[in-house]
């Protein structure tokens, strides 16, 4: 009989002590569940033993990458629904919830019933060692994090995937940050160009002013910079293939004489002082323990009344900031050795550092309308994307890109733009007193 369906529930059921939210679809061709939801397929025996062997998140992440674990219908609401499972652990960063009960294996043996089902599900997934993790997975890491070897790996596994690949996702704005959309009928494209002159215009960029971009990506943001408000301006990266990309475009575009493109960490620039830095998604990098030094060394480089804009993600405060756990998914197959912050944390660190702190800026909902553009693009092209990388890295890029969208949709993280100054002599900022006159 075609039976492993309604086993799988009873066993997902018992695991997390509340109902399974999605209809679950087994390789035998049984379903069990809600009717109306979203359906989690899963195709095969080794899904079980991913998860048997390595049970919570990462198991769940190596079946869904490998292709073991797919969804039937609309996967923003199927991540929605599951989100809900899992969030109680995150919510308070201590690691508690019911998702730890999945890794709770000796009190599951101690119980008689939860034993019965977990000899069910040794019979499902079938003898066999643990399956392999699939070749997308960052490689073991060993060492201090945060190091500048360690870090140029980390930005390479994530970045150096292939420029076809995010052109696919991006669109031509090859910007890979939150965008900024005025209104219901703007394209990505023009979302892409509101938030770059956004970030000019709090700068207080105009002619012969020198910008340094952190973390430039493909030159987009140096590109702006020079064309629209005439700086000289210098972009750094630790991505090869990401500096020879924005090189070509400087080149195509005729201002290679205004934009220097840099493989090189942002603790050896040595040039300074600039009028101007932007920081735009690469703070996320730099990690907590390494935060102040990023914060002291943009301060030194910049010039007494030299303007920083730090545009971040972040993540909600918990009780215990030392029981905090990144999430495995994201660090193994995303962005090895990211970390997100509060934004208070960010606030308080900028000014430790000597930077008076002029405006915050919440754009949370922006960043969800973005990720879903992305995920459009990617799901659009979706042989082509997957051609140019493996089909592998496509599933990393929908999963990481929808969940992220559903977390920032329910305000579980959030993205901000921290405008902050090194003061002159006498402590003035040089900045007109309000918003409205120092964005005009």
């Amino acid at each position: 009989m075609a039976d492993a369906a309604p086993r799988l529930l009873e066993l997902a059921e018992h695991a997390l002590s509340t109902p399974f939210p999605l209809r679950l679809r087994a390789w035998d061709g049984s379903e069990a569940g809600p009717s109306g939801a979203p359906v989690l397929v899963v195709r095969g025996r080794r899904a079980l033993r991913r998860l048997m062997w390595r049970p919570g998140e990462l198991g769940l992440a190596r079946a869904w990458v490998a292709g073991d674990l797919d969804v039937d219908g609309d996967l923003y609401e199927a991540l929605d629904l599951l989100s809900g499972l899992f969030w109680e652990r995150g919510a308070d960063g201590s690691g508690a919830g019911r998702a730890e009960t999945l890794r709770d294996l000796a009190a599951m043996l101690r119980d008689p019933a939860t034993y019965r089902l977990l000899r069910s599900g040794l019979a499902l997934a079938g003898p066999g060692l643990p399956p392999p993790p699939p070749h997308e997975e960052a490689r073991r890491r060993t060492g201090i994090a945060h190091t500048r070897r360690r870090d140029k790996a980390a930005v390479a596994h994530h970045y150096d995937v292939g420029n076809d690949f995010y052109e696919l996702v991006l669109g031509p704005s090859m910007v890979y940050s939150c965008a900024l959309w005025p209104e219901p009928g703007t394209t990505l494209e023009q979302a892409q160009y509101a938030k770059l002159d956004l970030v000019c215009r709090k700068l207080g960029l105009r002619e012969g002013r020198r910008l340094l971009d952190v973390g430039c990506g493909w030159g987009s943001m140096v590109l702006h910079a020079a064309e629209h408000y005439g700086v000289q301006a210098t972009g750094i990266t630790l991505s090869v293939e990401q500096a020879a990309y924005a090189r070509k475009r400087i080149a195509d575009a005729g201002l290679a004489d205004r934009i220097e493109i840099r493989v090189q960490d942002y603790r050896d620039v040595r040039d300074g002082p600039y009028d101007a830095i932007s920081s735009i998604g690469m703070a996320e990098h730099v990690g907590s323990d390494r935060y102040l030094e990023y914060a002291r060394t943009l301060h030194a480089l910049l010039k007494p009344g030299g303007r920083l804009l730090n545009h971040q993600i972040g993540r909600r405060p918990v009780r215990d900031e030392q029981a905090y756990r990144i999430d495995e998914f994201i660090d193994r197959y995303v962005f090895p050795d990211g970390e997100l912050a509060p934004i208070g944390a960010t606030v308080s660190r900028l000014e430790e550092a000597g930077f008076e702190v002029r405006d915050v800026e919440a754009l949370r909902e922006h960043y969800a309308r973005t990720l879903r553009a992305w995920v459009g693009n990617l799901e659009d092209r979706w042989d082509d994307a997957a051609a140019v990388t493996t089909e592998g890295r496509a599933r990393v890029w929908r999963l990481y890109m929808a969940a992220s969208a559903v977390s920032f949709e329910r305000n579980r993280i959030g993205v901000n733009q921290v405008l902050a100054v090194r003061a002159e002599a006498g402590g003035g900022s040089g900045m007109p007193a309000t918003r409205s006159a120092w964005l005009s």
